[in-house]
């Protein structure tokens, strides 16, 4: 049974209660094109899990959201994001960026000395599920879409 953190402060009256563990809650980071960007991604995504007593998600989460977000700043020529939702007992994790190309499911896989090509691999053997979807028209123009993987609390 998890049990929320109480609040040791004399200015408790002041702050809002924790959010109970089973209601649902989100986050969103966006980020430029950027070689930091992945690795602020990941700090961010293990702070928030970390903060929620979610920690038994983190190492998937992270491995994941990396590639997403690495291949974000790799492939497109714009600006990229990481949105965490909870939906008790489930972790959405979705990566946006400018490009229109929506990953092609069944790519042939790459040879062992191949120095990409297999983040499509690792979301399949990692996710409980994933998706993709094109988005519209935006603030920064046509196009883009969005990755997202889940995952299942076990316990």
């Amino acid at each position: 049974m998890r049990t929320e953190p109480a609040l040791h402060t004399p200015y408790k009256d002041h702050h809002p209660a924790p959010i109970p563990f089973a209601d649902p809650w989100s986050y969103e980071l966006s980020f430029p094109r950027d070689p930091r960007g992945p690795r602020i991604a990941r700090t961010t995504l293990r702070a928030v899990l970390d903060a929620h007593q979610l920690t038994e998600l983190s190492y998937r989460a992270e491995l994941l959201a990396s590639e997403l977000t690495t291949n974000s700043v790799r492939h497109t020529r714009g600006p990229a994001g990481v949105r965490l939702q909870w939906r008790h007992p489930v972790l959405r994790v979705s990566v946006w960026d400018l490009s229109p190309d929506l990953p092609k499911p069944h790519a042939p896989a790459v040879g062992p000395d191949a120095e990409a090509g297999r983040g499509l691999t690792i979301l399949e053997l990692v996710a409980d599920r994933w998706g993709s979807c094109a988005i519209g028209e935006g603030e920064l123009g046509s196009g883009g879409k969005i990755i997202w993987f889940e995952l299942a609390l076990t316990s």
